[in-house]
Protein backbone atom coordinates (compact mmCIF):
# COMPACT_ATOMS: atom_id res chain seq x y z
CA UNK A 1 0.00 0.00 0.00
CA UNK A 2 0.98 3.51 -0.76
CA UNK A 3 1.65 5.69 1.81
CA UNK A 4 -0.43 8.61 0.37
CA UNK A 5 -3.35 6.10 0.18
CA UNK A 6 -2.72 4.92 3.86
CA UNK A 7 -3.01 8.42 5.74
CA UNK A 8 -6.28 8.59 4.48
CA UNK A 9 -7.95 5.64 6.06
CA UNK A 10 -9.93 5.51 9.06
CA UNK A 11 -9.25 2.05 11.24
CA UNK A 12 -12.19 0.67 10.51
CA UNK A 13 -11.13 0.92 6.84
CA UNK A 14 -7.86 -0.63 7.23
CA UNK A 15 -8.76 -3.70 8.99
CA UNK A 16 -11.70 -3.76 6.02
CA UNK A 17 -9.13 -3.83 3.56
CA UNK A 18 -6.99 -6.48 5.74
CA UNK A 19 -9.65 -8.83 6.01
CA UNK A 20 -10.29 -9.04 2.58
CA UNK A 21 -6.66 -9.72 2.02
CA UNK A 22 -6.40 -6.76 -0.21
CA UNK A 23 -3.32 -5.16 2.11
CA UNK A 24 -1.69 -7.28 4.54
CA UNK A 25 -0.84 -6.03 8.14
CA UNK A 26 3.17 -5.55 7.19
CA UNK A 27 2.39 -3.37 4.47
CA UNK A 28 0.02 -1.31 7.04
CA UNK A 29 2.74 -1.16 9.16
CA UNK A 30 5.29 -0.50 6.32
CA UNK A 31 2.82 3.15 5.42
CA UNK A 32 2.93 3.74 9.04
CA UNK A 33 6.01 3.75 10.08
CA UNK A 34 6.94 5.48 6.43
CA UNK A 35 4.67 8.06 7.25
CA UNK A 36 6.14 8.47 10.80
CA UNK A 37 9.54 8.91 8.91
CA UNK A 38 8.56 11.57 6.82
CA UNK A 39 6.56 13.79 9.63
CA UNK A 40 8.26 13.24 13.04
CA UNK A 41 11.21 15.04 12.41
CA UNK A 42 8.91 18.48 12.13
CA UNK A 43 5.96 17.26 14.35
CA UNK A 44 7.99 15.66 17.06
CA UNK A 45 4.70 13.34 18.25
CA UNK A 46 6.81 10.47 19.07
CA UNK A 47 9.07 9.93 22.01
CA UNK A 48 9.60 6.10 21.78
CA UNK A 49 10.18 3.96 19.03
CA UNK A 50 8.48 0.55 19.00
CA UNK A 51 9.50 -0.62 14.82
CA UNK A 52 11.38 -3.68 15.56
CA UNK A 53 9.17 -4.73 18.31
CA UNK A 54 5.78 -3.69 16.04
CA UNK A 55 7.02 -5.83 13.86
CA UNK A 56 7.73 -9.32 15.94
CA UNK A 57 4.10 -8.69 17.17
CA UNK A 58 2.91 -9.21 14.15
CA UNK A 59 2.53 -12.80 14.22
CA UNK A 60 0.67 -13.09 17.51
CA UNK A 61 -1.64 -10.71 16.87
CA UNK A 62 -5.63 -12.22 16.90
CA UNK A 63 -6.40 -12.10 13.30
CA UNK A 64 -10.00 -12.22 14.38
CA UNK A 65 -10.05 -9.22 16.25
CA UNK A 66 -12.19 -6.21 15.24
CA UNK A 67 -8.91 -3.92 14.35
CA UNK A 68 -6.98 -6.60 13.57
CA UNK A 69 -3.26 -5.55 12.22
CA UNK A 70 -4.32 -1.62 12.75
CA UNK A 71 -1.27 1.15 13.91
CA UNK A 72 -1.54 2.44 17.33
CA UNK A 73 0.69 4.44 19.81
CA UNK A 74 0.54 4.82 23.32
CA UNK A 75 0.56 8.07 25.39
CA UNK A 76 3.47 7.87 26.92
CA UNK A 77 2.07 8.34 31.01
CA UNK A 78 -0.98 5.69 31.87
CA UNK A 79 -0.73 3.24 28.89
CA UNK A 80 2.56 1.13 29.93
CA UNK A 81 3.75 -1.75 28.54
CA UNK A 82 5.95 -3.53 31.19
CA UNK A 83 9.48 -2.85 30.98
CA UNK A 84 9.24 -0.87 28.16
CA UNK A 85 9.51 2.96 28.83
CA UNK A 86 7.17 4.74 30.41
CA UNK A 87 8.61 9.13 30.93
CA UNK A 88 5.55 10.69 31.89
CA UNK A 89 6.55 13.55 29.98
CA UNK A 90 8.95 14.20 32.85
CA UNK A 91 13.03 14.58 33.16
CA UNK A 92 12.95 12.86 36.48
CA UNK A 93 11.40 9.53 34.62
CA UNK A 94 13.82 9.93 31.39
CA UNK A 95 15.08 6.43 32.17
CA UNK A 96 12.03 4.57 33.77
CA UNK A 97 10.66 1.19 32.61
CA UNK A 98 6.95 0.28 33.63
CA UNK A 99 6.86 -1.96 36.50
CA UNK A 100 3.13 -3.39 34.63
CA UNK A 101 1.16 -3.13 31.64
CA UNK A 102 -1.96 -0.93 32.13
CA UNK A 103 -5.29 -2.92 32.13
CA UNK A 104 -5.87 -0.26 29.20
CA UNK A 105 -3.24 -1.27 27.15
CA UNK A 106 -3.91 -4.79 27.35
CA UNK A 107 -7.42 -3.69 26.45
CA UNK A 108 -6.42 -1.83 23.66
CA UNK A 109 -3.71 -4.55 21.72
CA UNK A 110 -6.63 -6.93 22.64
CA UNK A 111 -8.46 -4.90 19.73
CA UNK A 112 -5.81 -6.33 17.28
CA UNK A 113 -3.65 -3.43 16.75
CA UNK A 114 -0.45 -2.80 17.26
CA UNK A 115 2.08 -0.23 18.40
CA UNK A 116 4.44 1.96 17.40
CA UNK A 117 5.47 3.35 19.95
CA UNK A 118 4.88 5.97 22.76
CA UNK A 119 2.98 9.42 22.01
CA UNK A 120 4.13 12.90 24.09
CA UNK A 121 2.78 14.13 26.80
CA UNK A 122 3.56 17.60 28.84
CA UNK A 123 5.47 16.77 32.48
CA UNK A 124 2.78 14.46 33.88
CA UNK A 125 -0.26 15.57 31.58
CA UNK A 126 -0.75 18.96 33.64
CA UNK A 127 -1.02 21.13 30.34
CA UNK A 128 -3.25 21.62 27.04
CA UNK A 129 0.15 21.69 25.78
CA UNK A 130 2.34 19.47 25.09
CA UNK A 131 5.54 21.26 25.26
CA UNK A 132 7.74 19.11 27.80
CA UNK A 133 11.53 19.81 28.75
CA UNK A 134 12.51 16.16 28.58
CA UNK A 135 11.10 15.98 24.49
CA UNK A 136 10.34 19.60 23.27
CA UNK A 137 7.26 20.79 21.39
CA UNK A 138 5.17 18.89 19.68
CA UNK A 139 3.52 20.14 16.69
CA UNK A 140 0.26 21.03 15.03
CA UNK A 141 0.24 19.15 11.77
CA UNK A 142 -2.21 21.77 10.25
CA UNK A 143 0.33 23.77 11.08
CA UNK A 144 3.75 23.23 12.79
CA UNK A 145 3.89 27.39 14.11
CA UNK A 146 0.84 25.73 16.04
CA UNK A 147 0.15 23.12 19.03
CA UNK A 148 -1.99 20.40 18.42
CA UNK A 149 -2.99 20.52 22.11
CA UNK A 150 -2.65 18.52 25.05
CA UNK A 151 -2.27 16.80 27.12
CA UNK A 152 -2.67 13.88 24.21
CA UNK A 153 -0.81 15.94 21.91
CA UNK A 154 1.45 13.51 20.38
CA UNK A 155 -1.61 11.38 19.82
CA UNK A 156 -3.35 14.39 18.11
CA UNK A 157 -0.18 14.86 15.94
CA UNK A 158 0.00 10.78 14.84
CA UNK A 159 -3.46 10.62 13.64
CA UNK A 160 -4.06 13.81 11.95
CA UNK A 161 -0.86 13.67 10.33
CA UNK A 162 -2.17 10.05 9.08
CA UNK A 163 0.66 7.90 11.27
CA UNK A 164 -1.64 5.95 12.67
CA UNK A 165 -5.50 6.74 12.65
CA UNK A 166 -6.28 5.11 15.98
CA UNK A 167 -4.02 6.91 19.22
CA UNK A 168 -4.62 5.70 22.82
CA UNK A 169 -5.16 8.88 24.70
CA UNK A 170 -6.58 10.73 28.25
CA UNK A 171 -8.89 13.23 29.07
CA UNK A 172 -8.45 14.56 33.12
CA UNK A 173 -9.71 18.39 32.33
CA UNK A 174 -10.28 18.38 28.51
CA UNK A 175 -7.06 16.51 27.02
CA UNK A 176 -8.32 14.35 24.52
CA UNK A 177 -11.16 16.95 23.40
CA UNK A 178 -8.72 19.71 23.11
CA UNK A 179 -5.99 18.09 21.04
CA UNK A 180 -9.48 17.23 19.13
CA UNK A 181 -10.11 20.87 18.60
CA UNK A 182 -7.33 21.88 17.98
CA UNK A 183 -6.06 18.76 15.45
CA UNK A 184 -9.37 18.40 13.16
CA UNK A 185 -9.79 15.14 15.25
CA UNK A 186 -12.58 13.37 17.09
CA UNK A 187 -12.22 13.25 20.62
CA UNK A 188 -14.98 10.85 23.00
CA UNK A 189 -14.33 11.13 27.05
CA UNK A 190 -16.56 8.26 27.91
CA UNK A 191 -18.51 8.15 31.17
CA UNK A 192 -16.37 7.98 34.22
CA UNK A 193 -15.61 4.00 35.19
CA UNK A 194 -16.55 3.03 31.50
CA UNK A 195 -12.90 2.08 30.94
CA UNK A 196 -10.17 -0.04 32.32
CA UNK A 197 -7.69 1.56 35.36
CA UNK A 198 -4.55 0.15 37.31
CA UNK A 199 -3.45 -1.78 38.03
CA UNK A 200 -2.25 -0.40 41.54
CA UNK A 201 -4.84 2.04 40.85
CA UNK A 202 -8.37 2.43 40.70
CA UNK A 203 -8.87 5.82 39.94
CA UNK A 204 -7.14 8.74 38.00
CA UNK A 205 -7.77 12.46 39.50
CA UNK A 206 -9.82 11.32 42.06
CA UNK A 207 -12.17 9.88 38.91
CA UNK A 208 -11.51 13.43 36.69
CA UNK A 209 -9.39 11.78 34.34
CA UNK A 210 -10.33 8.04 31.91
CA UNK A 211 -8.13 6.90 29.31
CA UNK A 212 -10.16 6.23 25.77
CA UNK A 213 -8.32 7.59 22.17
CA UNK A 214 -8.03 9.84 19.32
CA UNK A 215 -9.52 9.07 16.19
CA UNK A 216 -10.02 10.04 12.57
CA UNK A 217 -14.15 9.10 12.60
CA UNK A 218 -17.22 8.82 14.96
CA UNK A 219 -17.10 5.23 13.59
CA UNK A 220 -13.87 4.17 14.99
CA UNK A 221 -14.30 5.98 18.25
CA UNK A 222 -17.79 3.77 18.63
CA UNK A 223 -15.82 0.65 17.71
CA UNK A 224 -13.13 1.48 19.94
CA UNK A 225 -15.40 1.80 22.65
CA UNK A 226 -17.42 -1.68 21.76
CA UNK A 227 -13.73 -2.65 22.61
CA UNK A 228 -12.56 -1.07 25.73
CA UNK A 229 -15.98 -0.67 28.18
CA UNK A 230 -15.72 -2.84 30.89
CA UNK A 231 -17.09 -3.27 34.42
CA UNK A 232 -14.23 -3.31 36.35
CA UNK A 233 -14.16 -4.62 39.86
CA UNK A 234 -10.48 -3.17 40.87
CA UNK A 235 -11.92 0.22 39.86
CA UNK A 236 -13.36 2.76 42.20
CA UNK A 237 -16.04 3.87 39.56
CA UNK A 238 -17.91 1.63 37.54
CA UNK A 239 -20.89 2.37 35.12
CA UNK A 240 -22.85 -0.32 33.68
CA UNK A 241 -21.96 -2.05 30.56
CA UNK A 242 -24.08 -0.81 27.15
CA UNK A 243 -26.35 -3.90 25.55
CA UNK A 244 -26.03 -2.71 22.47
CA UNK A 245 -23.11 -1.71 20.18
CA UNK A 246 -21.85 1.72 20.82
CA UNK A 247 -21.32 1.24 16.31
CA UNK A 248 -24.24 -0.17 15.65
CA UNK A 249 -26.09 2.64 17.69
CA UNK A 250 -24.03 5.55 15.32
CA UNK A 251 -25.84 4.18 12.29
CA UNK A 252 -29.42 4.89 14.00
CA UNK A 253 -31.59 7.97 14.02
CA UNK A 254 -32.83 9.22 16.87
CA UNK A 255 -36.60 8.10 17.50
CA UNK A 256 -37.50 11.60 18.30
CA UNK A 257 -36.30 15.74 18.03
CA UNK A 258 -34.19 16.56 20.32
CA UNK A 259 -34.08 19.22 22.94
CA UNK A 260 -30.48 20.71 23.11
CA UNK A 261 -29.04 23.50 25.36
CA UNK A 262 -26.27 25.68 24.18
CA UNK A 263 -23.97 28.38 25.12
CA UNK A 264 -21.01 30.26 23.33
CA UNK A 265 -20.19 31.76 27.04
CA UNK A 266 -16.71 30.93 29.17
CA UNK A 267 -17.58 29.27 32.32
CA UNK A 268 -14.89 31.20 33.91
CA UNK A 269 -15.80 34.43 32.14
CA UNK A 270 -12.79 34.80 29.82
CA UNK A 271 -13.45 35.48 26.12
CA UNK A 272 -14.84 33.17 23.22
CA UNK A 273 -13.49 34.30 19.90
CA UNK A 274 -15.62 34.43 16.93
CA UNK A 275 -14.61 31.35 15.36
CA UNK A 276 -15.59 29.62 18.24
CA UNK A 277 -18.94 30.85 18.54
CA UNK A 278 -19.45 30.43 14.49
CA UNK A 279 -19.07 26.83 14.97
CA UNK A 280 -21.37 26.46 17.45
CA UNK A 281 -23.80 28.45 15.94
CA UNK A 282 -23.48 26.38 12.80
CA UNK A 283 -24.26 23.57 14.70
CA UNK A 284 -27.13 25.25 16.00
CA UNK A 285 -28.28 26.32 12.48
CA UNK A 286 -27.86 22.55 11.41
CA UNK A 287 -29.80 20.80 14.36
CA UNK A 288 -32.66 23.21 13.87
CA UNK A 289 -33.29 22.45 9.73
CA UNK A 290 -33.35 19.06 10.85
CA UNK A 291 -36.26 19.37 12.83
CA UNK A 292 -34.43 19.67 17.10
CA UNK A 293 -35.21 21.97 19.10
CA UNK A 294 -32.30 24.48 20.55
CA UNK A 295 -32.02 27.13 23.02
CA UNK A 296 -29.54 28.97 24.52
CA UNK A 297 -29.13 28.65 28.20
CA UNK A 298 -27.23 28.33 31.28
CA UNK A 299 -26.32 25.57 33.20
CA UNK A 300 -26.03 26.53 36.03
CA UNK A 301 -22.86 25.47 37.93
CA UNK A 302 -20.35 27.78 38.90
CA UNK A 303 -17.73 27.82 36.96
CA UNK A 304 -15.06 29.44 38.40
CA UNK A 305 -15.00 27.53 41.64
CA UNK A 306 -15.47 24.46 39.90
CA UNK A 307 -12.03 25.21 38.62
CA UNK A 308 -10.62 26.57 41.81
CA UNK A 309 -11.65 23.11 42.96
CA UNK A 310 -10.40 21.20 39.97
CA UNK A 311 -6.63 22.84 40.89
CA UNK A 312 -7.08 22.08 44.23
CA UNK A 313 -7.41 18.69 43.48
CA UNK A 314 -4.41 18.55 40.53
CA UNK A 315 -2.34 20.08 43.70
CA UNK A 316 -3.07 17.10 46.29
CA UNK A 317 -2.57 14.98 43.49
CA UNK A 318 0.88 16.06 42.69
CA UNK A 319 1.84 16.66 46.08
CA UNK A 320 1.29 13.20 46.72
CA UNK A 321 3.26 11.95 43.50
CA UNK A 322 6.13 13.97 44.40
CA UNK A 323 6.52 12.39 47.86
CA UNK A 324 6.11 8.88 46.20
CA UNK A 325 8.72 9.65 43.69
CA UNK A 326 11.13 11.26 46.54
CA UNK A 327 10.95 7.78 48.27
CA UNK A 328 11.86 5.97 45.13
CA UNK A 329 14.82 8.64 44.26
CA UNK A 330 15.83 8.09 48.30
CA UNK A 331 16.40 12.29 47.89
CA UNK A 332 14.02 15.39 48.15
CA UNK A 333 13.32 16.22 45.08
CA UNK A 334 13.73 20.58 44.01
CA UNK A 335 12.03 22.57 41.82
CA UNK A 336 14.98 22.14 39.83
CA UNK A 337 13.76 18.53 39.50
CA UNK A 338 10.39 18.93 37.33
CA UNK A 339 8.76 22.12 35.56
CA UNK A 340 6.92 25.01 37.38
CA UNK A 341 3.54 23.78 37.09
CA UNK A 342 4.13 20.84 38.61
CA UNK A 343 6.19 22.78 41.52
CA UNK A 344 3.76 24.68 42.31
CA UNK A 345 1.05 21.94 42.56
CA UNK A 346 3.52 19.96 44.28
CA UNK A 347 4.07 23.13 47.14
CA UNK A 348 0.67 24.02 47.36
CA UNK A 349 -0.75 20.57 47.56
CA UNK A 350 1.48 20.36 50.85
CA UNK A 351 -0.47 23.05 52.00
CA UNK A 352 -3.90 21.56 51.37
CA UNK A 353 -5.59 19.94 54.22
CA UNK A 354 -8.20 17.17 54.40
CA UNK A 355 -11.22 18.81 55.23
CA UNK A 356 -10.56 21.63 52.03
CA UNK A 357 -9.47 18.61 49.99
CA UNK A 358 -12.77 17.00 50.75
CA UNK A 359 -14.64 19.85 50.20
CA UNK A 360 -13.29 20.70 46.52
CA UNK A 361 -14.72 17.05 45.88
CA UNK A 362 -18.01 17.52 47.20
CA UNK A 363 -18.61 20.52 45.16
CA UNK A 364 -17.93 17.84 41.80
CA UNK A 365 -21.00 16.15 42.96
CA UNK A 366 -23.34 19.01 43.14
CA UNK A 367 -22.11 19.90 39.60
CA UNK A 368 -23.21 16.37 38.51
CA UNK A 369 -26.49 17.09 40.83
CA UNK A 370 -26.96 20.03 38.78
CA UNK A 371 -25.95 18.85 35.27
CA UNK A 372 -28.39 15.48 35.99
CA UNK A 373 -31.34 18.38 36.68
CA UNK A 374 -30.21 19.79 33.46
CA UNK A 375 -30.61 16.78 31.45
CA UNK A 376 -34.02 16.22 32.59
CA UNK A 377 -34.79 18.90 30.53
CA UNK A 378 -31.90 18.54 27.73
CA UNK A 379 -30.86 15.70 26.07
CA UNK A 380 -27.38 17.53 25.07
CA UNK A 381 -25.55 20.53 26.37
CA UNK A 382 -23.45 22.12 23.40
CA UNK A 383 -20.44 24.17 23.77
CA UNK A 384 -17.18 25.20 21.98
CA UNK A 385 -14.93 22.58 22.59
CA UNK A 386 -12.49 25.27 23.18
CA UNK A 387 -12.56 29.03 23.07
CA UNK A 388 -9.80 29.37 20.14
CA UNK A 389 -7.99 28.01 17.59
CA UNK A 390 -4.64 26.10 18.86
CA UNK A 391 -1.79 28.70 20.31
CA UNK A 392 1.46 28.82 18.75
CA UNK A 393 4.33 27.25 19.77
CA UNK A 394 5.66 28.51 23.15
CA UNK A 395 2.43 30.95 23.81
CA UNK A 396 1.82 29.06 26.60
CA UNK A 397 5.13 27.96 28.06
CA UNK A 398 6.31 30.17 30.88
CA UNK A 399 10.21 31.35 30.60
CA UNK A 400 12.52 30.71 33.07
CA UNK A 401 12.88 33.84 34.66
CA UNK A 402 8.87 33.15 34.51
CA UNK A 403 9.04 29.97 36.25
CA UNK A 404 11.64 31.46 38.75
CA UNK A 405 9.49 34.31 39.82
CA UNK A 406 6.85 32.36 40.06
CA UNK A 407 8.58 29.61 42.40
CA UNK A 408 10.19 32.12 44.67
CA UNK A 409 6.62 33.78 44.97
CA UNK A 410 4.48 30.67 46.15
CA UNK A 411 7.06 29.81 48.93
CA UNK A 412 5.52 33.34 50.51
CA UNK A 413 2.51 32.78 50.18
CA UNK A 414 0.01 31.00 52.70
CA UNK A 415 -2.41 28.20 51.47
CA UNK A 416 -5.67 30.47 49.89
CA UNK A 417 -2.84 32.64 48.43
CA UNK A 418 -1.06 29.65 46.79
CA UNK A 419 -4.62 28.41 45.26
CA UNK A 420 -5.05 31.78 43.59
CA UNK A 421 -1.48 31.84 42.24
CA UNK A 422 -2.03 28.52 40.58
CA UNK A 423 -5.22 29.69 39.38
CA UNK A 424 -3.36 32.67 37.77
CA UNK A 425 -0.51 30.71 36.54
CA UNK A 426 -3.13 28.74 34.52
CA UNK A 427 -5.71 31.39 33.65
CA UNK A 428 -3.82 31.48 30.00
CA UNK A 429 -4.30 28.10 29.10
CA UNK A 430 -7.88 28.14 30.55
CA UNK A 431 -8.85 30.97 28.31
CA UNK A 432 -7.64 28.90 25.28
CA UNK A 433 -10.09 25.52 26.87
CA UNK A 434 -12.48 26.50 29.97
CA UNK A 435 -15.62 24.35 28.45
CA UNK A 436 -13.98 20.53 28.91
CA UNK A 437 -13.19 20.34 32.51
CA UNK A 438 -17.34 19.97 33.50
CA UNK A 439 -17.66 16.79 32.20
CA UNK A 440 -14.25 15.10 33.77
CA UNK A 441 -15.94 16.49 37.35
CA UNK A 442 -19.19 15.36 36.67
CA UNK A 443 -18.23 12.10 35.11
CA UNK A 444 -20.54 12.42 32.01
CA UNK A 445 -19.20 11.36 28.63
CA UNK A 446 -18.68 14.23 26.15
CA UNK A 447 -17.21 14.62 22.92
CA UNK A 448 -15.38 17.02 20.16
CA UNK A 449 -16.18 16.84 16.89
CA UNK A 450 -14.20 18.64 13.74
CA UNK A 451 -16.83 21.16 12.45
CA UNK A 452 -15.03 24.31 11.21
CA UNK A 453 -12.09 26.00 9.57
CA UNK A 454 -10.92 29.02 11.00
CA UNK A 455 -9.80 31.73 8.58
CA UNK A 456 -6.04 30.81 8.96
CA UNK A 457 -7.12 27.49 8.35
CA UNK A 458 -6.83 25.92 11.88
CA UNK A 459 -9.62 23.63 12.92
CA UNK A 460 -11.58 24.08 15.80
CA UNK A 461 -14.06 22.24 17.29
CA UNK A 462 -17.99 21.80 19.25
CA UNK A 463 -17.93 19.74 22.29
CA UNK A 464 -21.07 17.99 23.06
CA UNK A 465 -21.79 16.75 26.59
CA UNK A 466 -24.62 13.67 27.19
CA UNK A 467 -25.76 12.43 30.58
CA UNK A 468 -23.75 10.24 32.81
CA UNK A 469 -24.01 6.50 31.16
CA UNK A 470 -24.94 8.07 27.74
CA UNK A 471 -22.36 7.47 25.72
CA UNK A 472 -24.15 5.74 23.10
CA UNK A 473 -26.24 9.25 22.43
CA UNK A 474 -22.62 10.77 21.41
Amino acid sequence: MKREEYIQLDGIAIHSLIEQKEVSPKEILDASFAQLEKVQPDLNALTYDRKTLAYEELNDLNKKASLYGVPTALKDISQTIKGEISTGGSRLMAAAKAPTTAYFTEKLLNAGLVSIGNSATPEFALKNITESKLHGPTRNAWNSEYAPGGSSGGAAALVSSGVVPIAGASDGGGSIRIPASFSGLVGLKPTRGRTPVGPGAGRNWQGAAIDFVLTKSVRDSARMLDELQVVQQQAAFQTPLYAGSYEQTAKQAFERPLKVGFTTTSPVGTPVSEEAKKAVLSVVKWLEEEGHHVEEVSNGVDGKQLMRNYFLMNSGEMATLMTQLSTAFQRELTADDVEVETWLLNVAGQNVSAAAFSSSLASWDQAAEQMATFHETYDFYLTPAAANHAPKIGELTHSDEEAKQLIEKIAQLDSKGQQELIYEMFLPSLTYTPFTQLANLTGQPAISVPVHLTNNKLPIGIQLIAPKGSDERL
